[in-house]
């Protein structure tokens, strides 16, 4: 393979392209959590238990991490613009969710969706490297994770509002209808990157476990699932929690755990912000793992709503605050290409997408069998400090402040 990295020519198409990155991204989000807030309905509309409903959640991570690294080499085969066009429809079917009669088509509309979470993330770096400088990449990035988390926010405060208003089933609608419209805009004026020079060849299955095995790629995967365990844990039981536990409404409920994705919207816009003036990389990850600690513990063990929102905040910040460093420091390693980065993106949603799997099923079953969710959302807590430990290790060839990075 030509590992020569293809550089991007400037174009101010780039903008057109930045917009519909950002739009798939905030689409991405609103689907990603939407249904979370409205389980108890879900449960008693369809008659299952937890563990069943938390499937609707836990089983499009599954197909994301199914696909992550096999939907990075596609990525790396098809282009840019036939897997974002893929993404953007597989998404749009949850507008189809008015229509669902029972758990199983629900269930596939979400499979769906996972289908475009995985073909959405594995083609960004690609995209992002194909249009954009490094600088700009790092700026994109937190553009992109910020709309997520915007996204999120949005449909965790607002799904049990919209569901009281109309019908829970319209209220997730409402939320796919966005995909239809970005699936059409895609098609009109989605673009592949205008290369100078040569495209490298598509990478092999061989390149593909060489590219697994670095350090930085298993560090930075390690990071992200290991605070994805706990994010997705709480962000999918907390209303539930509340709701059960804490004696609130399904809409309040839904309002405070609506604030982990509201205050991850200023968390990446400052962790992309604060590398481009400040210091090398290493510090984010630090500061990320105290803080999604610290406030994971706090959000279900303190007393009083107050503390609840404190500590909702202060997980929210550490969640979202080392993202968009994670998603640029691939940048940095040497003789990387569109393919590799593709295939780093890839590795990252597979093994995240098992722990977002993995941690809603958790926590309903050890509710289920216990009648409690804290030894679930302990559990999951306890995997939530895998970003000290990349903060610590991470090589510095990689963790150097852009300022300093002749790359940037």
């Amino acid at each position: 393979m030509n590992t020569a990295v293809a550089q991007p020519m400037a174009s101010n198409y780039r903008w057109v392209m930045a917009a519909l990155s950002l739009a798939a991204h905030l689409v991405l989000g609103l689907n990603l959590f939407g249904i979370s807030p409205v389980l108890p309905l879900v449960i008693e509309d369809y008659q299952i238990n937890r563990v069943t409903a938390g499937l609707l959640i836990s089983l499009p991570m599954l197909v994301g991490a199914a696909l992550g690294i096999p939907g990075g080499m596609l990525v790396a085969s098809i282009g840019v613009r036939r897997a974002n066009l893929i993404a953007w429809i597989a998404m749009a079917i949850l507008a189809l969710s008015f229509l669902s009669p029972n758990f199983a088509a629900m269930l596939i509309l979400r499979l769906a969706y996972g289908i475009g979470l995985a073909m959405t993330i594995t083609s960004t770096g690609p995209l992002l490297m194909g249009w954009f400088s490094q600088k700009e990449v790092l700026v994109m990035n937190a553009l992109n994770t910020a709309l997520v988390s915007l996204g999120v926010a949005i449909s965790v405060s607002g799904a049990a509002p919209l569901a009281a208003m109309t019908d829970w089933k319209i209220a997730m609608s409402l939320f796919g209808v966005l995909g239809v419209a970005g699936a059409v805009a895609w098609a009109v004026a989605g673009r592949d990157a205008p290369f100078s020079g040569s495209r490298p060849a598509p990478i092999t299955l061989r390149q593909t476990l060489g590219v697994l095995r670095g350090r930085t790629v298993v560090l930075l995967v390690l990071t992200d699932a290991g605070v994805l365990v706990q994010y997705t844990a709480l962000t999918s039981w907390l209303p539930s929690f509340f709701n059960e536990h804490r004696g609130m409404s399904l809409g309040e409920a839904g309002l405070v755990t609506g604030v982990l994705p509201f205050i991850g919207v200023f968390a990446v816009l400052l962790g992309g912000a604060l590398p481009l003036r400040f210091g090398s990389a290493r510090p984010i990850f630090l500061i990320s793992g105290v803080a999604a600690a610290l406030g994971g513990i706090g959000t279900f063990l303190l007393p009083g709503t107050t503390m609840i929102y404190v500590a909702a905040a202060v997980l929210g910040f550490g969640s979202w605050f080392y993202v968009p460093m994670l998603l640029t420091l691939p940048l940095r390693m040497s003789d990387i290409s569109p393919q590799n980065l593709a295939v780093i993106y890839g590795s990252i949603m597979t093994f995240s997408g098992i722990a977002m799997f993995v941690s809603p099923i958790l926590v309903g079953a050890f509710r289920d069998i216990s009648s409690s969710f804290l030894l679930g959302f302990l559990v999951c807590w306890a995997m939530s400090w895998t970003a000290l430990l990349a903060g610590a290790l991470l090589p510095s060839e990689v963790t150097r402040s852009p300022t300093t990075t002749a790359a940037l």
